[in-house]
């Protein structure tokens, strides 16, 4: 008889084959070839959970994510001033959408291109018809093609810990000085909401 977990966003993983021993400071090495999968730097924090049933489970740590409903606002008031899809990201993925249909978006692990503007510090604007976006993981053609983008890295305490997306997916749409702008502001207040 096979016991059944149900299923959940914890108990849904994946065995590496990887074993690793504690050392006498209570150390474990995260193997590098998991590191680099996830994305994982040296000197990022790592958030820990633990379940009932004694698993340790490691998390990237998000500070974005505590803005919760503050930045599904956010996003709900710059879609409607601007038109376009509002996203937030943070380091790992979407974390609030608006103007488009969230279950598309949202929790999508971030893209190359949005881990870049994290890394870089800088914005990024794209005027052309592309399929090179702020997110991974969308299978649908027309959810995954933008005509403009811009993303504005969200910089607490001097690091980059998420991205504010405006994008389009309208034929003769660009992203001008009144998106960068607003991106760029919206950036700035979610940033010192997270320095507070």
């Amino acid at each position: 008889m096979v016991n059944r977990l149900p299923i959940n966003q914890y108990n849904i993983m994946k065995a590496t084959g990887v074993v690793r021993r504690i050392d006498d400071l209570g150390r474990v090495v995260i193997p590098k070839e998991i590191r680099r999968t996830m994305r994982i730097r040296e000197g990022e924090p790592l958030e820990i959970f633990v379940d009932r049933d004694g698993e340790v489970i490691l998390k990237k740590y998000a500070p974005i994510g505590e803005l919760g409903e503050f930045g599904q606002e956010y996003v709900d008031s710059l879609a409607e001033v601007t038109g376009h899809i509002a996203c937030i990201l943070d380091s790992n993925a979407v974390v609030a959408v608006s103007g488009a249909k969230k279950n598309k978006y949202i929790d999508k692990p971030i893209s190359d291109l949005g881990q870049e503007v994290i890394d870089d510090q800088e914005i990024k604007i794209i005027n052309e018809a592309t399929e090179d976006i702020f997110c991974e993981g969308i299978y649908n053609e027309d959810d995954a093609r933008f005509t403009a983008q811009v993303l504005v890295p969200i910089i607490a305490d001097e690091e980059a810990i998420g991205v504010v997306v405006l994008a389009s997916q309208k034929d003769d749409t660009e992203m001008e000085k009144m998106e960068r702008k607003l991106a760029t502001t919206a950036a700035g207040f979610l940033a010192k909401q997270m320095e507070k």
